[in-house]
């Protein structure tokens, strides 16, 4: 089944992200906001997998025998340094221009990732399952929220963790990230989001229990304009926001 025709993948957002496939590793580019707001992303990552699966903090080839999936990779910005930190990296986006551009980038890196063009429901239909599944800032793109959940839900082993990261359905969100950061700022491209397809953190807690999941842990990301970065905000989860999920068992 051809992405463009899955019951997640909005074939509009499809073409948006694949028309900015050749910009994804410009740091100064249309990316830039993203590059930006991958290092707190991969802190958080890092820290609770450490935690979860009792690795040392300090190993810098910490994430080595976990069988990682990074659904909706773009060209792999998160991708790439999971697996520099020792993950067995499976990586799945449904725009395709994505896919080869991601595909020429690790190749010229020197780094073993497999990437495939599809959707989470597709890759759930061959059996795969994993330790760890991303699921950044994709949520808000797709038709179906709650079946999507479920499909990502299916690629968890028991034990398994999931992240998810998106934006709150506030009225602070639609000023901020999306007239804000599409209108004035032209942090990324107008059209980018949708903020009627922003979730809730309620709304996320409802999809993460239909899909059989725990949510462990919620917690915010902000913007801190005197230093231009992206931090770890626990308590504000007015825009952005990551959940940790756990699925019932025991981990490998």
């Amino acid at each position: 089944m051809p992405a463009q025709n899955s019951r997640t993948a909005n074939p509009d957002e499809i073409a948006r992200f694949s028309a900015m496939a050749e910009e994804w590793w410009d740091p100064e580019g249309v990316m830039k906001p993203l590059h930006k707001f991958n290092p707190v992303r991969l802190q958080l990552l890092r820290d609770h997998i450490a935690a979860w699966y009792r690795r040392d903090i300090r190993d810098m080839n910490i994430l080595a025998g976990l069988d990682i999936v990074d659904i909706g990779c773009g060209a792999g910005l998160l991708s790439e340094p999971m697996a520099r930190l020792g993950a067995n990296m499976t990586s799945l986006d449904a725009a395709e221009n994505n896919i080869n551009v991601a595909r020429i980038h690790a190749q010229q890196a020197g780094l073993t990732i497999d990437y495939r063009h599809g959707t989470p429901e597709m890759l759930a239909d061959e059996g795969k399952q994993f330790d760890v599944v991303l699921n950044m800032e994709v949520i808000e793109h797709v038709d179906d929220p709650a079946f999507f959940m479920q499909a990502c839900a299916a690629l968890l082993k028991p034990g398994g963790m999931m992240f998810i990261a998106t934006l709150n359905r506030t009225l602070k969100s639609l000023a901020l990230a999306k007239i804000g950061a599409e209108y004035v700022l032209r942090w990324v491209p107008a059209g980018t989001h949708d903020w009627r397809k922003f979730v809730k953190p309620s709304e996320m807690s409802s999809y993460l229990r239909g899909a059989g999941l725990e949510l462990r842990d919620i917690t915010g990301v902000a913007y801190q304009p005197l230093s231009d970065t992206w931090q770890p905000a626990p308590r504000d989860l007015d825009i952005n926001y990551l959940a940790i999920a756990v699925k019932p068992g025991t981990p490998e």
